[in-house]
This record gives structure tokens, sequence and C-alpha cells, in this order.
């Protein structure tokens, strides 16, 4: 999608979102034309991989030629649909583990209908209310071309994960993808940097959830989580204080720590990004680990590849690449502010666009797909991981 439709569709949504138009009088004034129209977009609804609304009672009202009773369902019938296309329609139970904040005002859908209506503009209310982003474009025309039932099913679960975030991320963001165990920084609408990451074991998996990167600490301490010194470290510092003192390990005022240095366990990098699971991104001293395919082997934390490259892109402004590597050789903890707080959004989407421009479907590694119906024989209408982060992290 070229930026000046992408304009456009944000243009006309801001029309149907504000049209000054007066919401009493605009609840009775479905045309034939507009319940025409609502109809195609109910019929529409499985290319979004969304079940097609009932329309028996709208169908008995139009029967009977009850114009009140026409515009109370039809607009009932909208707002159901407008709600699925913004939010999705899985149950908490589907949900369960999806941690991202879902920022969309379902309450302001009721004057955007009305000022659609009273613009002719009830195409536009329900497309804008899809998720904006490219990636949900590519699999809803891959949804529709794929002949393959399986694949079919996959990606409509992914459709329905973009539904639970934002409808649009903003102009820059770091969006992790855990089961592609990939980073990428998006600005102003493109790819900026693509990272390898490594991310949770199957039984710590990294959690889904959001979080505002605020700034970089090169060459960090590690304070030393209370599960690790009770199975490792504490002993070690006790039984070996040599080795102890040689990998770094520091015990004082209570508490355990690493000092920074080539075997500090987040390396030379750490995002500042508070969050309540504990989970980072971050350095780390096994960089062969990012030539495995599969990059399940942490306690949950994020471990980020070439990761003093990514510090120095998301530092640009602030800090060049020499002076970033110039604090790094010099050894001493620093933390640099970004220019602006970047949001950040750990995901997990096993149905995802390629180079190519098709999709690949990724191994689900956590099990998640299957807690997500999809429109089958399962159902055809509406209605019918605890994280342990890097408090976990291996002391190795």
């Amino acid at each position: 999608m070229s930026g000046a439709l992408r304009a456009a569709i944000a243009l006309a949504a801001t029309a149907v979102a504000w049209s000054p138009v007066a919401a009493q009088e605009l609840h009775h004034s479905w045309s034939a034309a507009d319940v025409t129209k609502l109809k195609q977009w109910v019929a529409a609804a499985p290319q979004d991989a969304l079940p097609r609304l009932e329309t028996t009672a709208l169908d008995r009202a139009l029967a009977n030629g009850d114009a009140e009773e026409i515009s109370r369902q039809a607009r009932q019938i909208a707002l159901r649909l407008a709600k699925m296309h913004l939010k999705g329609r899985a149950s908490e139970a589907e949900r369960r583990g999806w941690n991202i904040r879902d920022t969309d005002d379902e309450n302001a859908l009721g004057s955007m209908l009305d000022n659609a209506l009273g613009s002719g503009s009830l195409d536009t209310f329900f497309a804008v209310q899809r998720p904006a982003h490219l990636e949900y474009s590519a699999l809803r025309a891959a949804y529709a071309a794929d002949a393959d039932e399986q694949r079919r099913k996959v990606i409509a679960r992914n459709m329905e994960r973009w539904r639970w975030l934002p409808r649009s991320l903003g102009p820059d963001y770091v969006l992790v993808n855990t089961a592609r165990f990939e980073a990428r920084l998006w600005r102003a609408g493109e790819v900026a940097g693509t990272w390898r990451v490594i991310v949770g074991k199957i039984s710590t998996p990294t959690p889904v959830f959001d979080a505002t990167i605020t700034g970089v600490i090169l060459n960090p301490w590690w304070e030393i989580p209370a599960s690790i010194v009770r199975e490792s470290v504490g002993a070690l510092v006790r039984r070996n204080p040599a080795l102890a003192k040689q990998r770094g390990y520091v015990w004082s005022d209570g508490r355990y720590r690493q000092r920074p240095g080539p075997n500090n366990a987040l390396g030379q990098m750490k995002l500042v990004m508070p969050n309540p699971y504990s989970v980072f991104m971050h350095d780390t001293p096994n960089k062969d680990l990012f030539e495995k395919e599969v990059r399940a082997f942490s306690h949950g934390c994020i471990r980020t590849g070439d990761a003093i490259g990514y510090a120095a892109t998301l530092l640009e402004g602030v800090r060049t690449r020499e002076e970033v590597d110039q604090i790094v050789a010099g050894g001493e903890t620093t933390q640099l502010d970004l220019a602006k707080p970047l949001p950040l959004y750990v995901a997990y989407f096993t149905a995802v666009e390629n180079d190519q421009g098709g999709i690949d479907i990724l191994d689900d590694i956590y099990r998640r797909d299957d807690r997500i119906r999809t429109l089958s024989a399962d159902y055809r209408s509406e209605g019918r991981l605890a994280a342990t982060g890097c408090a976990m992290q291996s002391a190795e």
C-alpha cells in the first residue's frame, strides 16, 4: 500500500469520526442503500476470517416496512461488525497470555457510525476498523487465495491476533515476533532494521506484552535474581570465591550482582524498557546461538543479535556509532536516553509475510495457535502463559 493511499484512508477515517452531523438525527437515517451496503459488509466478513452475523431480525423489519425497527436492527449489526473488525471476536480464554494494551476506543464507534451515515461513507467506516498494518493486508490477501485449509486456519488465527493489537502501532516502533525469532524497527511505515533474537525456551516462554523503550545501558551490571542465586550463584560465591570473582559475581549490601565485562549475562547492552514481566532486550556473550534456526534458549528475556548495532540505531540523533563503540570499549556503565521514547511490541505471529510477498507458516513453538477458534465447522456465528522473564535467566 502506498503512502498516499494510507494518507487518504487516514483522512477518510478522520472525516468519518468527526464530521459535524447531529447524532440524534442520524440514528434514524438508514436508507435502503445503507442497509444494502451493510448487508454486503456482513456477507464479506468471512473474507477477514470473521463470522457472518445473523440478520433475521433485520430482514423481518424490512419485510414489515418498520423504519424504526430497521434503523435499530441495522445499527446493532453495524456496531457488532465494526467491533469485530476493530477488536476481534475471541473470548478471554482465546486471548489468554496476550498482554498488549489495546488503546482503540470502541465507545467511539457509535458516533463514527452516525457520521458515516450522514456523509455517505459507510464503506470507509467499516474499512478503517481493520488493522492498518501492511502485514494484515498481506495475510488477508493470502487467506483469500490459499486453497490449503490448514494454512488458511493458521492465517486466520494470525489475522485475529492483529486485531488484538492497537489498530495503528504508531509511526515509529519496534515489533518483536518471538515465533520468528526476529525484531524489526519500523520508522514512518517502513522497516528500518531487522535483528535476530533469542527468545524463551518452551518451558519459560517469552510473554506477549508492550512496553516503551526510553534508553540504552551500555556495559550494564546484572542484578542477579533470587531464583538464580538459589539455583547456582549463591553456592558458587560461598564455595569457590575465586571462580566467582573471575566470573564477575559480587555480593554486597545483601544482593548479588555481576560486573560489566565479557562474561556478563547481559552482554554489553541492555535496553531501558520498564515492564511488569522483568523481560528485557539485551546482548549476550553466547553469540554462536544466533546462527541456530530455532532460537528458543532463554528464560524469557530477548537476547538480541548485533546488540551494539541495534543500540546505535535506536540512539541515532543522540550518539554516533563511533561514540557508542567508544563507550563500550571504555567499560564504564553508561545510560543514554533515546531522542524520544519508542513503543515496543513483543508479539507472537505464526503466519508472516516473506521477502517474496508470500506467506510463511512458522512453527508454533509455544503451542498457542490451537487456543484460537477459526471460521470453520466449529462455529458460524458470533457468540457461540505465565511469564518468567529475566528473573529466571540462566547464570551460564
